[in-house]
């Protein structure tokens, strides 16, 4: 009875351990905070357990042209901290006709900044600016040192039935599992595309149940990050890793 049970679930282990994709981002901390647009002070983190992911400048398209804001708000770290430039994509209706290369110029840019590890691109795209953005990934991964990470935020609904993001030139599409309105997650799911598979996006103030088992977390905070803040999502990672 053991044995015939065993041996039935033997194809089932094999088909998980198919399923789970090698981590992107091999040597990389399992929790990145996210550190937007305002003074942060991260002096106090576990380098060797968390990451950050700061916000390096917001690259915004335009009718005749793309303009660059960088950020203007301190960061403080660690001298060892695993850094993820971010840059944000605002394409105020304008992404579909947009300047490919001068937009991954833009964009790339952020990559040559001190201590930056991996990059990360955090943009929206509408239905009529997939085309773009698909393009404008190609074109950045060719900017960028073969060795250097490409992530990307992506929203829920990409990583599910429509699919358009498959066999983009990226490491990992990061599912955002908050603020997400009607279209939400089910604790109890996966998501169909693979990219959504190795991470995960919360936030401090909308912390999902549970998530799948082996995802890398990045974490939002509306406030100002904390060790408080901090701790608990680290306590709460700890948790679901332990439930799978």
């Amino acid at each position: 009875m053991h044995l015939a049970r065993t041996a039935a679930l033997i194809p089932l282990l094999l088909l998980a351990a198919c399923a789970r994709r090698p981590d992107p981002l091999p040597g990389f901390p399992r929790v990145f905070v996210w550190a937007w647009e305002r003074r942060e002070d991260l002096s106090w983190i576990d380098t060797r357990s968390v990451g950050v992911a700061f916000l390096a400048r917001t690259v915004c398209l335009r009718e005749d042209g793309v303009a660059v804001r960088p950020r203007m708000q301190p960061l403080l770290v660690p001298p060892n901290t695993v850094l993820m430039a971010v840059v944000r994509v605002e394409s105020g209706g304008h992404g579909a006709a947009a300047d490919v290369p001068r937009t991954a110029r833009a964009i790339a840019d952020a990559a040559s900044l001190p201590g930056v590890r991996a990059l990360q691109v955090d943009f929206d795209a509408v239905a009529s600016e997939r085309a773009f953005y698909r393009a404008l990934l190609q074109d950045l991964r060719r900017r960028l040192p073969p060795q250097m990470p490409l992530s990307i935020t992506a929203l829920a609904s990409w990583c599910e039935s429509d699919g358009w993001i498959s066999g983009l030139p990226v490491a990992e599409a990061v599912p955002m599992l908050f603020r997400m309105g009607p279209d939400r997650y089910s604790p109890g799911s996966d998501f169909s595309s693979g990219l959504c598979r190795t991470s995960v996006g919360i936030s401090t103030d909308e912390l999902p149940s549970r998530i799948p088992s082996g995802r890398r977390v990045y974490v939002f905070d509306p406030r100002a990050w904390s060790p408080d803040h901090l701790h608990a999502v680290l306590r709460k990672v700890g948790q679901w890793q332990n439930e799978f």
